[in-house]
């Protein structure tokens, strides 16, 4: 694997190698010579416990695939690997199959299918690899030999692979870093989850009791009804009676565009097109395919599918749009889907759902809680999509060497690369220089 770059164009404090331009501290290297295959092979005791680890493609980690007893073990004789050893699939090398075992996997066993390999720590630490198995660089060179679908490689190939090598030091600021940012996405992931449980939660109590305090719930004079219990004031009606219902229109994936107006179909928006064919933003329910039933909100000025149902309230004043949208979802359309080859909606079908129909004011009152709630949740949504793009970005420019991060903060990470610093460092998008 070679680049070419002109010399006279490295930027400065820089110099090529066989990876491309690199900073001149940093070495290309084999990882024959950073590490060497492990071969601690145990016999299976049929009474014992094992855990069995699986490596995720794509550099995605290494994770328990089982806990099985010795006994339920065909081959006796197993691979056990270690915290900070890196694993790599025979097979799936050619997909991303490798990774470093983590802690927790400590002990784990292996098949022959496995190679294990054993770090130099002294010279290459093993949250560096974590992250540098996320990168083409290995993926590229990897050369599978065999059938298409069961091609492999061969421990002596894997030893011959480059990977830039940067001072320990460095190596072990890089993973700080790049450890921050997905700690940070994970976390927006657990509070998205944690709303949408929150939403749950709250529409259970809304169509059940309306718009009133948690507190106040017993106060409340329920009825039962052929949907559930729901307020004594509130009625049940078919959703024909209080809305319209029109498909849109037939639009070919060939004439779509790159960029105009958002096109919803069958998965919510599915792509754009030059033109529009609804001013307003509309609730769709769509009617074919395997997502039928599923609720979506068109924004303003967008072109629907005849693959999506439009839903609108005859008369706005008894049924309110910004309610329509949470009390379809609240009533579940998939009931009214037909067919198993195709599956579909019909106008029919669709109208004669059931729905609860508040008094107007609670309609509102009701839509205002939870678009709250999904403006919180679109908001998060945000979040954590740039974060995975600042990670993606610094994954790149980190392990390229493009950007380097300020020598005062290497230099925290000298002596103790299993205790960094608690303060995580720079801003990683302004930090590195």
């Amino acid at each position: 694997m070679t680049v070419t770059v002109e010399t006279n164009q490295l930027p400065e404090g820089y110099h090529m190698t066989e990876l491309g331009p690199l900073p001149e501290e940093w070495r290309v290297v084999r990882l024959g010579e950073v590490m060497r295959q492990r071969k601690a092979f145990i016999t299976i005791d049929d009474n014992t416990l094992y855990m069995r680890p699986t490596v995720k493609l794509r550099g995605q980690g290494v994770v328990l695939r089982d806990i099985i007893a010795g006994a339920k073990l065909k081959i006796k004789r197993q691979q056990v690997c270690y915290s900070g050893d890196f694993v790599v699939a025979e097979i799936d090398a050619k997909l991303g199959g490798f990774g470093i075992v983590p802690p927790d996997l400590s002990g784990a066993i292996v098949s022959s299918h496995y190679f294990v390999f054993e770090l130099h720590k002294n010279l290459l630490e093993p949250s560096f690899v974590e992250f540098l198995v996320k990168t083409p660089i290995l993926l590229r060179q990897v050369e599978p030999r065999g059938s298409t679908n069961y091609a492999s490689i061969r421990p002596k190939q894997v030893s011959s692979y480059l990977i830039p090598l940067p001072p320990l030091p460095e190596q072990r600021a890089i993973a700080r870093v790049l450890r921050t940012v997905q700690e940070a996405k994970q976390a927006s992931y657990r509070v998205i989850a944690a709303l949408r449980e929150l939403k749950k939660s709250l529409m259970r109590h809304l169509f059940t009791y309306g718009p009133v305090p948690l507190n106040q719930a017993d106060q409340v004079a329920l009825k039962d009804t052929e949907i559930d219990p729901i307020p004594e004031h509130w009625r049940v009606v078919q959703l024909g009676e209080v809305a319209e219902m029109k498909q849109g229109k037939v639009l070919p994936t060939k004439r779509m565009t790159s960029a105009g107006y958002p096109v919803f179909g069958a998965n919510g928006q599915i792509g754009w097109f030059s033109e529009y064919t609804h001013e307003q933003s509309e609730v769709l329910v769509t009617c074919r395919g395997a997502t039928c039933g599923t609720v979506n909100v068109s924004p303003p000025k967008a072109f629907i599918t005849n693959n999506a149902m439009v839903v609108r309230p005859k008369k706005e004043e008894i049924l309110g749009k910004d309610f329509l949208s949470f009390v379809l979802r609240r009533a579940d359309p998939k009931k009214a889907v037909t067919g198993t080859g195709q599956p579909q909606i019909t106008k029919a079908t669709l109208s004669a759902c059931l729905i609860p129909i508040p008094p107007l004011p609670e309609q509102q009152e009701i839509a205002r809680i939870l678009q709250a709630v999904d403006q919180r949740i679109q908001a998060e949504e945000a979040y954590a999509r740039a974060l995975g793009d600042l990670f993606r970005t610094l994954l790149h420019q980190l392990m390229s060497g493009e950007k380097r991060l300020p020598k005062s903060f290497i230099a925290q990470f000298a002596e103790s690369p299993s205790h960094p610093p608690e303060n995580p460092g720079p801003n990683p998008q302004g930090g590195a220089h």
